[in-house]
């Protein structure tokens, strides 16, 4: 289930709603409101998939899965699905004898089911989704999830450019305004129900969480576009939906659907944010050997995307909980009555996958998020923000949510980040990096390494080509009385400047007057943007200037100049940016 609150990974979603308002569910639970009632795009068939179908996982060695397949169909069932590669086959049967029957057959290793209720009947052809645009996104502001990481200040190194996220989650509303520049259709699909959906738009959000619409934000909402911007803001979203809709449950044939078709379409990250439904803690001996199968199908797949060169990130949890000795929990299983059980070395999946880089969570002042889970074993990778994060909504607006499962796409921002500074690099050596360039935390168990510093990460690294924008948000200090300060961003792009290029200055100042703004450009010549005003006592610049910079390069330092021609007043350059387009 996606991290939702402490009970659970999922429901690291308690949505405080800036946008709109929340709704509370029976389970206590906050969530964002549904804009409206949206119907299904596509009305589903007539039920294809008989009553009473249960589904199993039949996991062979890979180069026995022929055999696999055969015991299924000898047994009362059928191949719902298979992922050779790995061993794993989804059946499906009616028969309450099933899985006895192909246990007994030679070459198979584990057999169990995936869930403790039947499958949907309209499994075969589900209704897709509909999400709508939403409201005009306003002003464009970074939020201090993005710059506790410093991803704004390594922005004119590698914004993500050349990476694709894949959002392995509930689905994705590709047509907020601040995720549709970066988009990318052709990598998405629905893996509900164990089996790949390609039809348009199976890939939008389901539910009323929004869950994985406030994540792909996190990762990539777009920058010069209003609204927020995310950790790499110039990388591809994808979207791989794992949930089903109504409890917005992640199924184990969903998640090793979602992990194998990332690899099909050769995204370079993904980003996890829920543990795989509907037992939390995946006991070996435990009901009739299901949750082995769980286990090693799940495990499976995770590690198969991490040795294909895709670094996948995972949100710890939500339950305050060691990974090393978890205790007792009532959480599952969750698609039918929850009982009391002691998980203490059962594994979570994806989060305890060989092949998983694992997030926990910190507030904005770097104090730990309280639910988050962590391990004296050394199971956390690195941490991020996960409190009170702002971010793109299902309706198409903005709201926050706190959890792991917010900490995670920050790491998997960072992750796009790296690969687009050093696209040589792939999964484990993404990790590796990531980690190398965190710190400030001293405490393993429950940080990790730390929290990366996004500038380390992307230092060295080359800055991808045809920008036309940069931006620098790294507070300067203006001296008083007549000493220049300045602060610089580095220009990387393919195209001639424009007669109307456009310089943004933000500058809090006490007194506007005392100040002479001018761009520096990178042969030095000087372009006057603000000359000094004795008369004028009002506070701040917050203007937009129109410079001729035609006969300049696109590359190279570009300098904003400051200086306070005056005594006594004070203040600092806030941000500014450059477009040359």
């Amino acid at each position: 289930m996606f991290l939702r609150s402490n009970t659970r990974l999922r429901r690291s979603a308690v949505a405080a709603a800036i946008a709109f308002g929340l709704v509370v569910t029976p389970a206590g639970i906050a969530m964002a409101a549904p804009a409206g009632a949206a119907g299904p795009a596509a009305a589903a068939s007539a039920a294809a998939i008989p009553t009473g179908t249960r589904a199993y996982f039949v996991i062979t060695d890979p180069a026995n899965v022929a055999a696999g397949k055969s015991a299924v169909t000898n047994s009362g069932g059928t191949v719902w699905n298979s992922w050779d590669a790995i061993g794993v086959i989804v059946a499906h049967s009616t028969a309450a004898d099933f899985k006895s029957k192909v246990r007994a057959v030679s070459g198979v290793q584990y057999v169990g089911a995936t869930r403790t209720t039947d499958v949907p009947t309209n499994a075969d052809n589900p209704p897709i989704p509909s999400n709508n645009a939403g409201q005009n996104l306003g002003t464009e502001a970074v939020g201090w999830d993005v710059k506790q990481l410093k991803a704004d200040q390594a922005w004119a190194t590698a914004n993500g450019s050349g990476a694709t996220v894949a959002i392995l989650d509930t689905g994705v509303n590709d047509q907020h305004k601040d995720l549709a520049p970066n988009f990318d259709a052709s990598k998405s699909a629905s893996c509900a129900y164990g089996k790949v959906d390609k039809r348009s738009g199976a890939w939008r959000s389901v539910g009323s969480s929004g869950h994985g619409t406030h994540v792909a934000g996190s990762v990539a909402a777009a920058k010069d576009n209003g609204g927020i911007v995310g950790v790499a803001p110039g990388a591809k979203i994808a979207s791989i939906r794992v949930a089903e809709p109504a409890a917005e449950l992640f199924f184990p044939e969903n998640t090793v659907c979602a992990f194998m078709y990332a690899v099909e379409v050769g995204v370079d990250v993904t980003n996890n944010s829920y543990w795989t439904d509907p037992w939390y803690g995946l006991c070996a001996n435990e009901n009739d050997g299901d949750l082995k199968a769980i286990e090693v199908g799940v495990r499976r797949a995770v590690n198969h995307a991490s040795n294909a060169g895709i670094v996948n990130l995972v949100a710890a949890g939500n339950e305050s909980k060691d990974y090393s000795n978890k205790g007792s929990t009532s959480l599952s299983p969750n698609d039918s009555t929850p009982k009391n059980r002691t998980v203490t070395g059962c594994p979570l999946m994806p989060q305890e996958a060989e092949g998983s880089t694992v997030v926990s969570g910190i507030d904005q002042q770097g104090n730990r998020y309280s639910g988050s889970n962590y391990d004296t074993n050394g199971a956390v990778d690195v941490t991020a923000a996960a409190v009170n994060v702002n971010s793109t909504s299902v309706s198409g607006g903005y709201q926050q949510m706190t959890g792991t499962s917010m900490a995670s796409p920050h790491a998997a921002g960072i992750a796009a980040l790296i690969k687009s500074a050093f696209p040589s690099l792939k999964g484990k050596d993404i990790e590796k990096k990531m980690k190398e360039c965190s710190g400030t935390y001293t405490d393993p168990k429950y940080y990790g390494a730390g929290l990366p510093d996004a500038t380390k990460c992307v230092s060295g690294g080359t800055p991808p080509p045809g920008g036309t924008s940069w931006s620098n948000d790294t507070d300067v200090q203006i001296t008083d009385n007549n000493t220049a300060v300045t602060s610089s961003v580095n220009a990387n792009g393919t195209v001639t400047p424009s007669a109307t290029s456009k310089v943004a200055v933000n500058i809090v100042h006490t007194y506007r007057g005392d100040l002479v703004i001018e761009l520096v450009a990178p042969d030095g010549s000087v372009y006057p943007l603000k000359a000094a005003k004795a008369d004028d006592a009002a506070a701040n610049v917050n203007e937009t200037y129109t410079v001729n910079l035609s006969s300049e390069t696109s590359s190279g330092e570009f300098k904003l100049r400051v200086r306070d021609a005056y005594s006594f007043d004070s203040g600092y350059i806030n941000s500014w940016s450059l477009n040359i387009a």
